[in-house]
């Protein structure tokens, strides 16, 4: 019933840009912190972008000043503006809506930043 859809993931240059989205449905979309997390190989997955319930936003450091969170409560939908995109930005992107005791993931997007 609860499902979390992410698109905007692909191939892009170093310095390019990319829009990740996640549409949320089942839920009362309006009441959850939303985040953007990604992990890469071999690595541990880690926070990337936050948002609670009425816009407060926060970033991990090494993302600060190249990507927004941002949402769209009539839409049901968290995107993720990346901007200056890096080698090591490269990972799937997973879409995270929780509160207490409730928990759901998107399924994972790829971002390969490449040339």
């Amino acid at each position: 019933q609860v499902q979390l859809v992410e698109s905007g993931g692909g191939l892009v240059q170093p310095g390019g840009s990319l829009r990740l989205s996640c549409a949320a449905s089942g839920i009362t979309f309006s009441i959850y912190p939303m985040g953007w997390y990604r992990q890469a190989p071999g690595k541990q997955r880690e926070l990337v972008a936050h948002i609670t319930t009425i816009g407060v936003t926060s970033y991990a450091d090494s993302v600060k000043g190249r990507f927004t969170i941002s949402r769209d409560n009539a839409k049901n939908t968290v995107y993720l503006q990346m901007n200056s995109l890096k080698p090591e930005d490269t990972a799937v992107y997973y879409c995270n809506a929780a509160m207490t005791f409730k928990n759901y993931w998107g399924q994972g997007t790829q971002v390969t930043v490449s040339s």
